[in-house]
């Protein structure tokens, strides 16, 4: 009997601990890591560390490191390194050298995951966008097997024409995707036109917090909801009516720690979503042991793409996964206290809460709900 379970490539994870950094922190960064490397199908085969103020210009770690890394890429049969940064393209090419096996960074693997999960052509011209914008810098250590057959002076060898060639296609290629999601771009802005009038909410938050289960819920649909990273792409709008009134939900891609510049420039069609929307729905894992890091990240992405100063709901979510040292009451006082904008503690899953949810998305309207109404009487 043939066995067709697809192999699993091997990856060893490498991390570097700043000065503003704990080993603790620099852990759970790898854990993601792990995470992200299971999404793309991959499994981890070990971890490597180093405290270093700045990073290698040369190979990103020390010398003594790479050959420690070495050692372990050949006693674990790597296929590949796995960074948990962006390396120039100097560094990938002296690793590659030095380790003898395939080098990705931390921006390699995102971008390969969201080409995996491109459902729509919306999706797949943005990711193409992206991949293009992060190999053009990249080329010219794609063509190292040439250097030997450069000319002289005054000449040009096979292998710089070759990288000329192909920065030339490569740059026509990205001028090509940025007009064809102009055109996608506009026909969205017609759309969202056509929905003005109407309360307009958008589900932001941290990639694998529930987003996508929450609008299921609050909307009847069977959006696809994955325990994986970057399981949505594809911006999602859905109709939520709570008590008569009607709202459009729609569920975004997840933010994460360290997103590729040029992901957030090319899904700026996609953000539009939320930049245009009257309130955000901010999910968070409230059972995720680096939440709160979490929160300024998503805090931090909403800054750069202008919608900072939205009317904002923090959603804790899967409070249902908290364990014994992590109490509710304690959390919702804290977070009650230190937060300015609504807080509601809720789990998607076992839908617990979901009223108390919808109360707050018709306060922030200034719709009166009936429960408050009948309270009011009674």
């Amino acid at each position: 009997m043939i066995d067709n379970t697809p192999v699993q490539e091997k990856a060893v994870l490498v991390s570097v601990i700043t000065r503003n950094q704990t080993a603790e922190q620099v852990d759970e960064y790898l854990d993601e890591l792990s995470f992200l490397l299971e999404t793309a199908g991959g499994v981890e085969v070990g971890r490597l560390c180093q405290q270093l103020d700045v990073p290698s210009t040369k190979t990103y770690i020390g010398t003594g490191k790479v050959l420690e890394l070495k050692q372990l890429v050949e006693n674990s049969e790597a296929d590949m390194v796995i960074f948990d940064d962006e390396l120039s393209p100097a560094q990938i090419r002296n690793l590659e050298q030095e380790l003898e096996c395939r080098i990705l960074d931390r921006t390699s693997l995102i971008l390969d995951i969201f080409a995996e999960h491109a459902q729509t052509a919306n999706a797949k011209i943005q990711v193409e966008l992206a991949q293009c914008q992060y190999m053009l810098p990249r080329l010219a250590g794609m063509w190292t097997h040439l250097e030997r057959q450069r000319g002289g002076i005054g000449m040009r060898g096979p292998g710089e024409t070759e990288i000329e060639t192909d920065r030339r296609i490569l740059r026509n290629k990205i001028s090509l995707l940025k007009e064809q999601l102009k055109k996608i771009d506009v026909q969205q802005s017609v759309q969202r036109t056509n929905r003005k009038g109407m309360h307009r909410i958008a589900v932001v938050g941290y990639t694998n917090v529930g987003k996508s289960t929450l609008l299921n819920l609050l909307t009847k649909s069977d959006i696809l909801a994955e325990n994986k990273l970057f399981a949505t792409l594809d911006t999602t709008v859905r109709k939520l009516v709570i008590e008569n009134n009607p709202f459009l939900l729609s569920d975004t891609v997840g933010f994460i720690r360290k997103l590729p510049t040029m992901l957030i420039e090319s899904f700026k069609s996609t953000l539009n979503e939320v930049r245009e929307s009257d309130l955000l729905l901010h999910v968070v894992d409230i059972s995720h042991p680096d939440y709160e890091q979490q929160i300024e990240t998503v805090k931090k992405t909403l800054n750069d793409i202008g919608a900072a100063n939205k009317s904002t709901i923090l959603v804790f979510n899967k409070i249902d996964a908290l364990n014994g040292e992590q109490s509710l009451e304690n959390l919702k006082n804290i977070w009650l206290a230190k937060e300015n904008t609504p807080c509601v503690f809720i789990s998607a899953a076992n839908r617990i809460n979901i009223d108390e949810l919808k109360r707050f998305i018709l306060q922030s309207y200034n719709i009166q709900s009936y429960s408050d109404l009948s309270e009011e009487n009674y």
